[in-house]
């Protein structure tokens, strides 16, 4: 099993992924490095937006009535 890929479980880890290895994006110029700094950085604001937030599910297992 440690040999076949697995999916990040959240966007953070995907981000952190897509950090480490993005040179497939730069192929070709399809994309430019500052825009996927720019793109990534943005991303980081919705998952740290999130992160921060409670789930909707949380709302419902401790505040429904």
């Amino acid at each position: 099993m440690a040999k076949v890929p697995q999916t990040p479980g959240s966007l953070e880890e995907a981000l952190n992924q897509l950090d480490k290895d993005h040179g497939f994006l730069l192929k070709g110029d399809v994309f430019t490095e500052d825009f996927l700094e720019m793109w990534t950085a943005a991303k980081r604001k919705e998952a740290d937006a999130i992160r921060l937030r409670p789930h909707p599910y949380e709302f419902f297992l401790y505040y429904d009535v």
